[in-house]
């Protein structure tokens, strides 16, 4: 039985039918295109979960092509639920997924690890569905979840937030009419869709509103962006902070980024000197996107400027302070939307007792909102933001824990010399260890982003007479 966001979905798809939909360097779709060819695909899938089981679970594990869009509304319009992974994980953090949320099915475009998954069976588009395989554990999905998305979680492994549909729309109509989206919009998205930021931005806003997805791969150079807007012609752009950071590493003005109306920048708001810099000499105006991957999309500012903060709530979203805060002091953000996650199926209770008595979420991030703005002063919680994506130290500690011959590590954020912010990490290792092994165990367990860019091997962590980890000292070894 399908739900609430396959019907959503499929009828825009069928009212905007002859307009396009989603482009890739191989070509575009249009909104049509897209049911049949998700209709190919569904009839292709055949049977995904044993007698006995409930809805099928299926992940995602794709990446940003017009065939990312074309399996999920495959999956949606089986009736089944789609779980979108990571396409950077490592076989590890699949692993994890897999077996803790019991996955049935992967639809992945690269060979997957065969530890998790039987071998792959072709599918049209160039797609591949391969059966999971070894021991998993099945807790039961909310009646109202549609859909599964993932979050750094504080325990060490990604945590999957259950969505309903109603959340699901939510979050999109919320940005649709917060922002002023329009059919004749077209998006140029640097993010992966799996990602937040994309998700409830460019991918499920744009198949509502009848607005063009163009999907761009390759890394965000000012060269490979220019290139793409030359192409596309968009009037909104999607990215982290690292493609607008090599937008200003351009010193020559850019006249082709004057047709974009919105540009959003996720993960940390942009420096207000870099701000106004691509303003001055790009004529782009960048407004930084609020949301958590609990809450979905947070805030918008239709006229970008740092002294504005973060922007104003968007439709559905209400924010709260502690009740001693004290007016214009940053004190802890918590938020109620109407796009809210539901719970972590693979972590019962956490993200409920993250909430207040009348449903607000405990952000951990630090703010005020001043003139209906909000502006962000800082994190309380544990998380490091590394480029606008988000790294648990934990998680990337306990993988250098397992490497022979460490006796522990601290994982931190240390400042580069451009005053970025890089992931570092100290491995104690009395009996010495070769850096780039470290680096290549990382690199084997975890996606491309969570390895440690400053690293130093050590005899022993430097700690306090309590035994807390000396941060200070820890960060002057990493040379931070």
């Amino acid at each position: 039985m399908t739900g609430l966001l396959w019907e959503r979905l499929s009828a825009s798809l069928a009212t905007h039918r002859d307009r396009p939909a989603v482009s890739d360097p191989t070509g575009t779709l249009r909104h049509g295109d897209l049911l049949a060819r998700s209709d190919e695909l569904r009839s292709s899938l055949g049977e995904t979960a044993g007698p006995g089981h409930d809805r099928p679970r299926i992940a995602l594990t794709l990446r940003n092509t017009v065939h990312y869009p074309t399996a999920l509304l495959a999956v949606l319009g089986s009736g089944a639920v789609p779980f979108l992974f990571d396409p950077q994980w490592e076989e590890t953090e699949i692993a994890a997924a897999v077996r803790s949320c019991g996955i049935d099915l992967l639809l992945h475009d690269r060979p997957l690890p065969g530890a998790v998954a039987a071998p792959a069976r072709p599918l049209p588009g160039g797609l591949q569905a391969s059966a999971a395989t070894g021991p998993r554990e099945r807790p039961d999905l909310l009646p109202t979840t549609e859909l599964c998305r993932y979050t750094t979680g504080s325990t060490g492994f990604p945590n999957c937030v259950e969505f309903s549909g109603d959340a699901v729309i939510g979050a999109a109509t919320g940005w649709i009419t917060g922002t002023g989206l329009r059919a004749d919009d077209g998006i140029l998205c640097f993010a992966g869709l799996a990602n937040g930021l994309a998700f409830n931005t460019s991918l499920v806003p744009g198949l509502l509103a009848g607005s063009v997805l163009h999907l761009a791969g390759g890394l965000p150079t000012a060269g490979h962006v220019l290139r793409y807007v030359r192409e596309t012609r968009p009037s909104r752009l999607t990215g982290f902070p690292a493609l607008y950071a090599s937008l200003l590493r351009r010193t020559a003005p850019a006249p082709e980024l004057a047709g974009i109306r919105v540009a959003i920048s996720s993960g940390a708001p942009l420096p207000p000197d870099d701000a106004r810099a691509l303003a001055e000499r790009h004529g782009l105006s960048v407004a930084n996107y609020y949301g958590i991957a609990e809450t979905g999309p947070l805030t918008f500012d239709r006229e970008p400027d740092p002294a504005r903060g973060l922007g104003a709530p968007l439709p559905g979203v209400e924010f709260r302070f502690p009740p001693d805060a004290r007016p214009g002091a940053a004190a802890e953000i918590r938020v109620r939307s109407r796009s809210m996650g539901s719970r972590y199926l693979n972590a019962p209770g956490v993200l409920e007792r993250r909430l207040d008595p009348d449903g607000f979420y405990r952000t951990g991030d630090e703010g005020h909102l001043e003139a209906g703005l909000l502006h962000l002063s800082g994190r309380s919680g544990k998380l490091i933001n590394i480029g606008g994506r988000k790294v648990d130290p934990t998680e990337v500690a306990n993988v250098l824990r397992t490497l022979p011959g460490v006796t522990d590590a601290l994982v931190l954020e240390v400042a580069r010399s451009d005053g970025d912010k890089a992931l570092g990490a100290l491995v104690a290792a009395p009996g010495g260890l070769d850096a780039d092994t470290v680096r290549a165990h990382c690199r084997s367990l975890l996606a491309p982003y969570k390895v440690p860019e400053r690293l130093a091997v050590v005899d022993a962590i430097p700690t306090s007479s309590i035994g807390k980890a000396r941060l200070t000292a820890a960060r002057a070894l990493l040379g931070g």
